[in-house]
């Protein structure tokens, strides 16, 4: 399976990214994964360039390449005017509106205050809802004080084991489901539409 994190941290170190890596790490512990990264901070410009001409430039196109085939999401942003930042939103405005359904995403964010923590139910779910992905019920928000505290660990954990539920059982249900007996299983509808036929 492919997880593939999306921090739009914009300094080195980031406690954006540092906040997608132990996510990955937590997922990567329920749910065997190959995890690739994409930092947003690195394609800005060819971000804009796409915005203005339409076109993505070859880092982009690998990047959007990437998330679009990924069988689960991790989305982290830092917090920018109570909201996700614009270049968060800026590379999911670049990606086909239909690109995303169906795909499991965790979304994640850091600020300096936990008075931004809701930024992860007022605008980083609806974005995501919008475009039809499916949102593990848990964010993760970690203010400055979180690092290190009581608390961020057992979000961190509930938060993956949701995603990594998500991402197996989707992984299954494009094979058949056989039962103990070895006997496929088939959906009541599937069998009345063949015995209608």
């Amino acid at each position: 399976m492919k997880l593939v994190v999306v921090s739009a941290g914009l300094s080195v170190p980031s406690s954006t990214r540092l906040l997608g890596d132990r996510l990955a790490a937590a997922v990567g512990r329920d749910v065997p994964a190959e995890v690739q990264v994409v930092e947003l901070r690195d394609l800005a410009v060819e971000i804009a360039h796409h915005l203005t001409n339409g076109f993505p430039g070859k880092r982009l196109a690998a990047a959007i390449d990437a998330v679009t085939g990924a069988d689960g999401l991790i989305v982290v942003t830092p917090v920018f005017s109570a909201s996700y930042s614009g270049l968060f939103k800026s590379f999911f405005d670049v990606i086909d509106k239909d690109a995303l359904t169906g795909r499991p995403v965790l979304v994640a964010a850091t600020g300096g205050t936990a008075r931004h923590s809701l930024v992860l139910e007022h605008a980083l779910r609806p974005l995501f809802a919008h475009l039809r992905a499916v949102v593990v019920p848990t964010g993760v928000y970690a203010a400055s004080e979180d690092w290190g505290a009581e608390g961020l660990d057992g979000r961190i954990e509930r938060a993956a084991g949701e995603l990594a539920a998500l991402m197996r059982g989707l992984s299954t249900a494009r094979v058949p489901a056989r039962g103990a007996d070895g006997f496929e299983v088939v959906p009541f509808e599937e069998r009345l539409a063949a015995l209608r036929a």
